[in-house]
């Protein structure tokens, strides 16, 4: 396990487990399609249709844990709220160097599904920003899911990383990044260099942790294996039987892996330009 009680900085958590949503039928379509855009595992198309479906299937009656069971910060809220804390101190100081000011994004603990300025954030979503509420959602028992059906080694570096690489996307809003992929029309090429440059980012948090001697031997594989496990190439062999470039929204495995590198040895946000 790495070091994390090296670190001090500590983010802005908000712990839903054991809270019921609120799942009714005023739920946008248009809210659906912007979580699933910034959902970390779309790697293949999905339908909305069925999305709601699911969405509809969820009752209050079904959430065996309750408010009670997560008073208090548990080692899972501390761990999220340090990482979180890290990528904050890491971001700032990049803003803080070109002259403006970094806002904090907060991250959103959830069991099965929870509401978001993007209409619904669901455990099948998996962890995602949504930028209207500058927000990450994330339910833990998705890495359970990483592990069981995409092979991933798993470890607390590499929830780490998903943690940094959703925030590489609020960083990207701040940036006006986003935007501009918006305004091109959401092209497949624009959102893998999204995505890829999301990685980059996540790669440059963990070469700064990595400097203060957060990290044990060997445990920055940890995220790199996560990388190379949320490829679309992996997840679509996986899901589908077969591959389809075409389709691809996040980038291959061998991409995700080469972005988070590069962030990782260069530590130079310049470097994760992905889109020239």
């Amino acid at each position: 396990m790495a070091l994390w009680d090296k670190l001090t900085s500590r983010g802005n958590i908000e712990d839903r487990r054991g809270q019921t949503a609120a799942i009714g039928g005023g739920l946008g379509v248009v809210g659906i399609v912007a979580s699933l855009l910034y959902s970390f595992l779309s790697g293949t198309p999905i339908d909305v249709n069925q999305i709601l479906t699911q969405l509809q299937a969820v009752q209050p009656a079904q959430q065996n844990l309750t408010i009670k069971d997560f008073e208090g910060a548990d080692n899972y809220e501390v761990f999220a709220s340090t990482v979180l804390g890290s990528t904050t101190d890491v971001w700032r100081n990049v803003f803080e160097q070109n002259g403006t000011t970094y806002p904090e994004p907060r991250l959103v603990l959830f069991r099965a599904a929870t509401t978001s300025g993007c209409g619904i954030a669901t455990s099948d979503v998996g962890p995602h920003y949504c930028p209207a509420d500058q927000t990450i959602y994330i339910d833990e028992t998705f890495f359970i899911e990483l592990q069981q059906r995409f092979k991933a080694q798993g470890g607390d570096v590499a929830e780490a990383y998903v943690i940094a690489h959703e925030v590489g996307h609020h960083v990207q809003r701040e940036l006006g990044t986003m935007d501009k992929v918006q305004q091109s029309g959401n092209s497949n090429l624009s959102s893998i260099n999204l995505e890829l440059q999301a990685d980059c980012f996540a790669g440059i948090w963990a070469n700064s942790v990595a400097g203060l001697g957060i990290f044990q031997p060997g445990e920055i594989n940890e995220a790199i294996d996560a990388a190379s496990a949320v490829g679309d190439d992996r997840i679509q062999q996986s899901v589908q039987g077969q591959i389809n470039p075409e389709t691809w929204t996040h980038g291959s495995s061998e991409q995700r892996v080469k972005w988070f590198t590069t962030g990782f040895d260069t530590g130079d946000p310049q470097a994760c330009n992905t889109f020239s």
